[in-house]
């Protein structure tokens, strides 16, 4: 048995629901068969009440098909990590699923705080980490954010410690474009290289299997912008650090009926032409996953009629997450789910199965 989500594994996952679900809820990537709608855990308040609920939303996920949770150290003061991996290891010991049926990922880059926000921040993170060595106070961009070969690799051993895993699956570098707020271009690519230099030596050691970005607007800005991210170029870095056969897999962006950039806007170089995020993502055979796909919620109500008839679903927050699930290039539509009846309403949207193609481009005719 593998410590982690294998071919077989997800495989035998999305047999369980061959009754029960349209076999295109789960897409292939990474050779993983992967749900289409993922259990995303970064809203709610580090509180016991909280935690039970997202143990419990975990619970039920896996329970209707979703076999992807993302999550991140910083997310509620690491509480997220430490509910899933509280939640993962009764169904574990029970029983119920084995590790090789499920698809983690988490991310860090963001100085995350322990449970609670401490009454002097600058005084934790000076006492935890730059004292400690694990952080030379020049690594740390807008006061919050650090890509360090010896923090990132502090960072994973935490989450993996939170998780109570031996191996995650996907470890994204969270929001990497926050670094260019004040290093220039170039020193940028000489902390993503090293980063992801790390995060290949974490795969050899295996710690995780692929690894990613997760960004919030680096890879949906204009070429011209400052934070502007190139996946061509992040992928030649990676290329440097360990050839063809390199870990980088996978991106997480936003991506939703208010954010469809990544699929409308031309900002990306491809040999000698500007493509869409998603257009290079597919020919690099990179692994995409939808955050914010009902917008934190402002998606799940007064959708305008028109799209609402061609989604075709119950619920505005269905119809949102059906637009996500449905659009080429996309493996994983994240939603954030503590409540385990929100979690029940929502994986409704995948007794459908996706827009087809020529549905699918009609919603961009009737905005």
């Amino acid at each position: 048995m593998q410590p982690f989500a294998t071919g077989a594994g997800t495989a035998k996952y999305r047999e369980r629901f061959l009754d029960a679900l349209p076999a295109k809820h789960f897409k292939e990537a990474l050779g993983l068969s992967l749900s289409s709608i993922g259990l995303g855990t970064y809203l709610g308040d580090p509180d016991p009440a909280t935690d039970l609920l997202y143990q419990e939303a975990v619970k039920t996920a896996l329970g209707l098909g979703c076999n992807v949770i993302d999550t991140a150290i910083n997310y509620r003061f690491q509480q997220s990590e430490k509910s899933i991996g509280r939640a993962l290891r009764d169904l574990l010991q029970n029983g119920s699923f084995s590790r090789e049926e499920i698809f983690v990922s988490t991310k860090g880059g963001f100085i995350p705080y322990d449970n609670t926000t401490p009454l002097n921040p600058d005084e934790y993170i000076q006492r935890t980490f730059i004292s400690t060595g694990i952080i030379a106070p020049q690594d740390i961009t807008a006061g919050c954010h650090c890509m360090a070969p010896r923090y990132l690799e502090h960072q994973l051993q935490q989450s993996l410690d939170n998780l109570q895993l031996e191996c995650i699956d996907l470890y994204f570098l969270h929001n990497p474009e926050t670094q260019l707020q004040e290093i220039v271009r170039d020193e940028f690519n000489h902390r993503a290289r090293d980063a992801f230099a790390t995060l290949e030596k974490a795969v050899e050691a295996g710690k995780i299997r692929f690894y990613g970005t997760a960004t919030w607007s680096g890879y949906r800005s204009a070429t011209t912008a400052r934070d502007h991210l190139s996946l061509s170029e992040l992928i030649g870095l990676a290329e440097e650090v360990a050839g063809k056969e390199h870990h980088f897999r996978a991106l997480q962006l936003p991506f939703n009926l208010a954010m469809a950039e990544s699929f409308t806007r031309l900002n990306q170089q491809w040999e000698d032409d500007l493509l869409s995020l998603l257009e290079v993502a597919q020919k690099s055979e990179i692994l995409v996953m939808a955050s914010a796909s009902i917008y934190q919620g402002n998606l799940a109500r007064n959708l305008p009629m028109e799209l609402a008839s061609i989604l075709g679903q119950r619920t505005d927050a269905q119809n949102a997450i059906q637009f996500v699930r449905s659009t080429p290039g996309i493996t994983t539509a994240l939603v954030g789910m503590k409540n385990a009846g929100h979690v029940v309403e929502n994986m409704q949207t995948a007794l459908a199965p996706p827009l087809d193609a020529e549905r699918y481009m009609r919603l961009y005719r009737s905005k």
